[in-house]
Formats: C-alpha cells, sequence, structure tokens
C-alpha cells in the first residue's frame, strides 16, 4: 500500500458544454480540495477539461477557470471534433505527459457519482493498477436504454470481446496503466474494450448514477448505435464467421429449392413453384447485401488504419 499521497488528474472531456462546465468545475474544485485537505492526494493534483472541437463557448469557459486557477484547472482543446473516445484518450494522454500518479476519467455533466473517486484512490493506494466505476442500477436511465445496453455488453460478451457490464468511462488508471494504453495505436478507439485487455490489478467500485446536471446528452440513439458497431468490428471477427454460417445454410436453401423446382417440373406444377423461387431469390440477395455490409465495415477500418491519420490534434493547451 503507497504511503504518499498520489498525484491525481480528473479528466473531463467537453463536448458544448458551456451550461454544465461551471458546475462540474465547481462540485470537482470542493473534490479536489476536500480529497487534498484529508492528505488523500497531493496538492498538485488538477482537472483536465478537453474541448471536442466544441461549437460553443466551451472553450473561452475552460481558459477562465484556468486563468483563475491556473495550478487547479488545466485545458487541451482538439482542432476539431474527433468524437468522445478520442478526446478522452487525448485527455488521459496529457495526464501522463504532466506525469500524474493516476487519472481519473469522468463524464462533464456528472452523471458520474464524484464522491465514488475517494474509494477508487483508496483502492489504487492498495495496490490497484486498474478501477472501474460500475453503476449499481440504472434507475435513470429509460426502459429502452436499460434493456439495450444490457444487450449490447451481453453480444459484446458472446463475441469474445472482454467488457465490464454497466461500466462506461468512469475509471481511474495508474501512471503504469496509461503507459500501456499509450502503446495502442489504432485509429478507431473503442476504451471499454482496450482498458480490460490491458491486464494490471484491477478492482470496481459501485456507485449510483445520477442525471444530468445542465444541457442535453450527447449520446442520442443514433450515437449509441454507432457507438456499439464501433465496439463491434473493433474487437471481433465473429460477424466474419456468421457470414460464412449464413452461406452454409444459404446454400442448404438453395438445394431444397433446386429439389423442389426438379418434382415441380416433373409433376407438372412448375408454375406453382415461382413463388418459391422468387422467395429464395429474395433470401439470397438479402444475405448478399447483409454479408457486404459486414465485410463493408472491417474495410473501412482497414482504409483508416492504413493511413496512419493522427487520432486527434491539439490546437492548444492552457
Amino acid at each position: 500500500m503507497s504511503t504518499s499521497a498520489p498525484r491525481i488528474a480528473f479528466v473531463i472531456p467537453c463536448y458544448n458544454e458551456e451550461e454544465a462546465l461551471h458546475v462540474t468545475a465547481g462540485v470537482l474544485r470542493e473534490k479536489v480540495q476536500t480529497l487534498v485537505a484529508k492528505k488523500t492526494i497531493s496538492e498538485e493534483s488538477s482537472v483536465i477539461f478537453v474541448d471536442d472541437g466544441s461549437a460553443d463557448a466551451t472553450w473561452r469557459e475552460i481558459e477562465q477557470l484556468h486563468q483563475r486557477e491556473p495550478g487547479l484547472f488545466h485545458g487541451v482543446k482538439l482542432a476539431h471534433n474527433r468524437g468522445h473516445q478520442n478526446a478522452l484518450f487525448a485527455g488521459l494522454m496529457h495526464a501522463l505527459d504532466i506525469h500524474v500518479d493516476a487519472a481519473i476519467s469522468m463524464d462533464a455533466d456528472l452523471q458520474d457519482d464524484p464522491n465514488a473517486a475517494d474509494e477508487m484512490i483508496e483502492r489504487f493506494r492498495q495496490g490497484a493498477e486498474i478501477v472501474y466505476g460500475v453503476r449499481d442500477s440504472r434507475e435513470t436511465d429509460t426502459a429502452f436504454k436499460r434493456n439495450t445496453a444490457h444487450a449490447f455488453y451481453s453480444v459484446m460478451r458472446w463475441m469474445g470481446t472482454e467488457t465490464i457490464p454497466d461500466h462506461a468511462d468512469y475509471r481511474l488508471m495508474g501512471a503504469s496503466a496509461l503507459q500501456a494504453l499509450a502503446e495502442y495505436g489504432e485509429t478507431n478507439l473503442f476504451l471499454r474494450g482496450i482498458v480490460p485487455s490491458l491486464g494490471f490489478n484491477t478492482d470496481k467500485v459501485y456507485y449510483k448514477r445520477g442525471v444530468r446536471v445542465a444541457g442535453e446528452s450527447k449520446y442520442p440513439l443514433k450515437k449509441m448505435i454507432s457507438f456499439a458497431i464501433e465496439g463491434i468490428t473493433s474487437f471481433s471477427v465473429k460477424p466474419l464467421s456468421m457470414i460464412t454460417g449464413l452461406g452454409v445454410l444459404s446454400v442448404i436453401v438453395g438445394i431444397a429449392m433446386l429439389i423442389y423446382t426438379f418434382v415441380s417440373v416433373f409433376s407438372g406444377h412448375a408454375v406453382a413453384g415461382w413463388g418459391s423461387v422468387m422467395c429464395s431469390l429474395w433470401l439470397l440477395g438479402g444475405m448478399i447485401l447483409v454479408a457486404l455490409g459486414v465485410v463493408g465495415e472491417y474495410i473501412g477500418k482497414i482504409y483508416m488504419e492504413v493511413k496512419h491519420r493522427p487520432r486527434f490534434i491539439i490546437e492548444k493547451t492552457v
């Protein structure tokens, strides 16, 4: 167990969070000050806000926070919107660059209970290199979102991807884990799958998820679906195996329809089989399109990876 107070950085990705930022900053300021007063964390601990190419005044708010308290509030501004996972990665790498002992990532809307960070830090000091914040319930979610989330975790587990059920991106990562994460060079980031694959000594802290302090959710249904597809295609090749299975099934159906066609011809009822043939054509055509779509997803991933484009470009830091 570590006896010295660790230097902690809270990493907060922000996208159009102008309305919520001052509330979030106030809560995190109080949290850091309380932990410092208890000698739980070092006085050099800080909060890193990452502006993911916001269209509102989010960056101006971050700059003002830094001007008032330069030691506490840091800022990283991405030159363009690169998505939540890339913004989070940028913040974690910035935390690594300033030599923190551990970084705690959480959303800017304060739905992740900041008080759970106390136990995360305690588990870290006891030897855990990665501590996951896990929701103990989904009472604040709609029934649709709750059921689809559970279905997503079930599908990911079935496809062989190691994920933590009911865990989003609220986690503590020690410096060793951050250094290991820095070795990952892929463009299509899915941190909820990458972090569990790192290994290290891990632990979990359970908390009750709250509601947004201000503003609107940045994860509508369209983005949730896109995020799920990103996770599946970034970590599993099972969809490709499923295409093989569909191909075998298609061959079996085709043979059955061929036999049916011969029987219809020799019995003088060839016209009667026309509908079955058409159904088979539609079925095969649909399966081919689905297969091409899945293969296309992987080709798209390969296309993005081989170009080796940067995940993000930092315009400025404060």
